[in-house]
């Protein structure tokens, strides 16, 4: 390093990277500068220079000298490599100047201390950092010990969780490929154990969020969602809250949006194609990254949804990781998951992407549908996804017709509880053509039938939602064991009928076949329920 490198260095003046002292008298204050810089965006410690004129004076050196640097780096913790350089000043014969550089902090190691301190920079200032701010760096850097979610969880065992949903998960990842085959056939406690969701036999909280049916002591597993009237929060439409495991809130959430926002029609091809006004794999991905990545050491707050007439936003209790913005989350980015552990595991189950993928998965999704790209926010305390809602809000009604919102609402007001119940089934069977009345011009027996093969339709959509499900389970969930005559009697005719899709619908055999509800079926399904409250 020459004396014109450092005239390049402190061409700018002091800033976040940069520290200018007179001399090592300084040394003391230098070196909290020094913390700071680690524990920031790293910079550079120069001594001997004039902070106010910049003027470069350097200081005669010793090995003294040398030897007080040393002893002041050594009181940072924990331990550095710092490669001091000493610079002729030419205009001062005999004079040095000293220059340190030191790294930026990255993101998951233990932050640093100066004498038992931290210090981090606020723009050119050099500041104690806040506990929460060294609590939250010194738990990332030893999750081991720290994370909520490896801590053993109080009062609850394996009798306490959902063991058809470790069942599913186990078999999705099965399926994808994330998960070795023999994995089907391995007993709860092993599959958890595998997973790191056991220490020493016992839960840890990342088993009790991902499969608990147990919610004592865990106020943090809860989804607020709400339908506010007009752009702001001073009148409510509609406000609930569901609380359970990662899967049941995800149901409720998912549930919640296919309730309040519309429906619009679409030609693909020579087909009409229902989808809600915003992509549901965006909505399904952001409600995802919420439920995973948020702090769950934060038991008063939860995840939320807030529908507004032109917006809607989905929050949560956390932070990004400091190399990320609300801007550059946009762009590709490694993944940096707050709870390692639970997403592991719903990347292996596929209900989570790795690498960073999920917002460029929500930005592509809205991209194909026409519909704006979302935005990224951020304060102390929450990370939220706003999607703004097209203009046109116009929805599709049980008859097929559209209707305003407004109009929606005058509607609820109408009948008795026992006429809406009617009108309920009598509604969506007419939409989906599947009417269980009389038909004059049949005979008794096909009526019969007609009856019949409704109350199929209707209890296929009673059990199922947007999430794939198996045969299997589906047959488990409408108490039926004959295949052949399931096949029959409830999946041809929903498929027919386009009340339920395949997953992989360009092979109707394949061996990990499964079904979801449509998004036109998930939406009349919830829109209907929503009349009778």
């Amino acid at each position: 390093m020459t004396i014109d490198d450092i005239k390049s260095i402190i061409a700018t003046d002091e800033t976040r990277t940069l520290e200018l002292k007179k001399t090592t008298g300084e040394l003391k204050d230098g070196m909290h500068s020094a913390c700071a810089f680690l524990n920031t965006d790293g910079g550079w410690l120069i001594i001997g220079v004039l902070p106010k004129s910049l003027k470069i004076v350097g200081q005669q050196v010793t090995d003294s000298t040398r030897q007080e640097i040393a002893n002041a780096l050594a009181g940072l913790e924990p331990a550095i490599d710092v490669k001091v350089e000493y610079i002729d000043v030419p205009e001062h014969p005999g004079n040095q100047v000293i220059a340190m550089h030191f790294d930026p902090w990255v993101w998951g190691h233990v932050p640093y201390t100066c004498k038992g301190r931290p210090y981090f920079k606020v723009e050119s200032t050099t500041k104690v950092m806040p506990r929460e701010m060294y609590d939250e760096r010194l738990r990332q850097s030893k999750p081991q010990f720290f994370a909520w979610e490896r801590q053993e969880a109080d009062g609850v065992t394996i009798t306490d969780l959902d063991e058809a949903r470790i069942r599913g998960a186990v078999r999705l990842g099965v399926e994808s490929g994330r998960l070795n085959g023999t994995a089907m056939t391995e007993t709860i406690n092993t599959s958890l154990q595998k997973s790191g969701l056991l220490n020493d036999g016992k839960l840890n909280n990342a088993a009790v969020m991902l499969f608990t049916k147990k919610l004592y002591g865990y106020p943090q597993l809860r989804l607020r969602m709400a339908r506010f009237r007009g752009t702001g929060k001073n009148e409510f439409g509609d406000n609930q809250q569901a609380e359970g495991n990662f899967f049941d809130l995800l149901d409720a959430g998912m549930s919640f949006l296919f309730k309040h926002l519309n429906l619009s029609g679409k030609i693909v091809g020579l087909r009409r194609m229902e989808q809600l006004e915003i992509p549901v794999e965006a909505l399904r991905e952001t409600l995802v990254n919420a439920l995973a990545h948020r702090r769950y050491d934060q038991p008063g707050t939860s995840v939320g949804i807030a529908i507004y007439d032109d917006r809607v936003e989905i929050e949560n209790p956390g932070v990004l990781p400091p190399e990320l913005t609300p801007e550059t989350i946009k762009q590709p980015h490694n993944s940096h998951p707050y709870n390692p552990l639970i997403a592991t595991f719903l990347y292996k189950s596929t209900f989570l992407e790795s690498w960073g993928s999920g917002v460029r998965r929500i930005i592509d999704s809205c991209a194909d549908a026409g519909v704006e790209e979302p935005t990224w926010h951020i304060n102390s305390n929450f990370v939220w996804v706003t999607f703004k809602r097209p203009a046109d809000k116009s929805s599709y009604t049980k008859e097929g017709t559209t209707t305003t919102q407004k109009q929606r609402d005058s509607e609820k007001q109408r009948g008795s509880e026992k006429q809406r119940g009617f009108e309920k089934q009598r509604g969506f069977e007419k939409q989906r053509g599947i009417s269980s009345e009389k038909d004059t011009s049949s005979t008794q027996g096909t009526s019969s039938e007609k009856q019949k093969g409704s109350k199929f339709i209707l209890k296929m959509i009673e059990v199922m939602n947007y999430e794939y499900m198996s045969v299997p389970e589906i047959m488990e969930k409408t108490g039926r064991k004959n295949r052949i005559y399931f096949n029959e009697k409830y999946i041809k005719p929903a498929l027919k009928l386009g009340i339920i899709e395949r997953k992989y619908s360009d092979q109707p055999f394949h061996p990990y076949q499964r079904y979801r509800l449509t998004e036109k079926a998930m939406h009349l399904k919830y829109s209907q329920s929503s009349e009778e409250q």
